[in-house]
């Protein structure tokens, strides 16, 4: 759910009114939460009625409370529940007692049968922001108009979260036509965004899309080829991905996994000099980012294609027709005839895939193959025995990167020993007793 939806439930509460006044008792209560989240006395989506709960009511009661309001904060815990963002979790062998209450009498009978609240998922994760928060206590109080309640949100001359917002809606809605394999008219959808944005320019928003290339690459999932990732990028953007991934994962995944299902393509008359590439240049790898408790677990796109073996099977069929073509055309159709297919001939282990030579000295070339769907900065694994090998013959190794698989494939080379190439970043361990 995005921000408006929740600013706009937060507008329209389901007010006690009575003798012309509305009780302030449920806007304090959710008040009472966002300080909690904002000095991290809550910092997971278990809301307790415990003395920090009702201090903090309290604090924002008294700012708001006329001489007929009591300060009974056990109502509005309860009677939130209402509300479609708000839910409680019953205690153990109450859920049919629970069921039964349409109110409650004090402090007791809701300890007794109410174990903690907790809110939507995204609502939780959208209160982790500051300016968010600001923004959500201005839709509570309802004292703004539209215009001067964005102001809010207001970061300078950065995006502010309705637009981060947009983008995101827009990059994830192209990338989902891109699973699938359907055609998109990106400058029709920047024109179509930029009616939701603050007179962004063309090549602002052109950035704001690589910035999501990059935060989708750091959360394992594929990005769209045309927007080279671009790391330094707002981490408020990163929270509305984190925002929209809360809810949208599943549907997202599956679309990911039925695109890494895809039966690979039969290879037509290429022009083999035009698939190769210039390999990315070694960046320096971005900070880590703190994260919080809410991130949703990461996807892991580069693994799950590893699962593809057909696929990997074809990418090295690939690279073994490319080896043969750029020998033929050096003038070396002897050697070309020579290229064996490692892999397939005498069996994973060996530490490459393919056995080519260089054309000038006739040594070996070693050839590791590693193939993806996905663009060029996509990661990928590669084994221990794999980058052993690299290093231990530098020499003669290279890597050859299959990419764009399912269009138009490509490939680049990263020559020698892995690890002056790329960063290689450990995430398995073995285990000994």
């Amino acid at each position: 759910m995005s921000l408006e939806f929740y600013a706009d439930k937060f507008n329209a509460l389901n007010m006690n009114r009575q003798k012309g006044g509305v009780s302030p008792h449920k806007v304090c209560m959710l008040l009472a939460v966002m300080d909690l989240i904002a000095n991290k006395t809550i910092n997971n989506n278990r809301i307790f009625f415990d003395q920090n709960l009702r201090l903090s009511f309290s604090h924002n009661f008294n700012k708001y409370r006329t001489e007929t309001d009591r300060d009974n904060p056990h109502l509005p815990f309860f009677h939130l529940r209402s509300e479609n963002f708000w839910h409680h979790q019953p205690k153990p062998g109450r859920a049919v007692a629970y069921q039964r209450l349409s109110t409650v009498s004090g402090p007791g009978e809701l300890n007794n049968n109410v174990a903690y609240a907790y809110l939507d998922e995204a609502l939780f994760q959208l209160l982790h922001s500051p300016v968010v928060r600001e923004y959500l206590k201005a839709s509570l109080l309802g004292n703004l108009n539209f215009d001067s309640q964005r102001t809010l949100l207001n970061l300078g001359d950065a995006w502010d979260w309705l637009e981060c917002e947009a983008v995101v809606a827009d990059y994830l809605a192209m990338m989902e036509l891109e699973l699938r394999g359907e055609r998109y008219n990106k400058s029709q959808h920047r024109r179509e965004l930029q009616t939701k944005l603050n007179n962004r320019s063309d090549g602002s928003i052109e950035f704001k899309h690589q910035n999501i290339s990059a935060i989708m690459i750091e959360l394992g999932y594929p990005y769209i080829s045309g927007y080279k990732p671009a790391f330094n990028y707002q981490q408020q953007l990163k929270d509305v991905i984190l925002m929209r991934l809360v809810e949208d994962r599943h549907v997202l995944e599956k679309q990911v996994d039925s695109f890494i299902e895809q039966e690979p393509p039969q290879f037509n008359e290429f022009v083999w000099r035009d698939v190769l590439e210039s390999a990315p240049v070694k960046n320096i790898l971005p900070p880590q980012a703190e994260t919080r408790e809410f991130t949703p677990r990461f996807y892991n796109f580069a693994e799950r294609e590893i699962g593809n073996r057909r696929m990997g099977e074809r990418g090295e069929e690939f690279a073994l027709q490319f080896e043969r073509n750029r020998l033929t055309f050096l003038g070396r159709d002897d050697l070309a005839k020579e290229v064996e297919w490692t892999s397939k001939e005498r069996g994973d282990g060996t530490g490459y895939d393919i056995r080519s030579f260089n054309p000038e000295n006739e040594k070996d070339l070693f050839i590791e193959v590693k193939t993806s769907n996905c663009g060029k900065y996509q990661p990928f694994y590669i084994s221990e025995n794999e980058v052993v090998f690299s290093k231990e013959n530098s020499e003669i190794y290279s890597l050859y990167r299959v990419f764009n698989f399912k269009r138009v494939p490509k490939l680049f080379i990263l020559p020698g020993d892995i690890s002056r190439s790329v960063h290689l970043v450990a995430n398995t361990y073995k285990a000994i007793f």
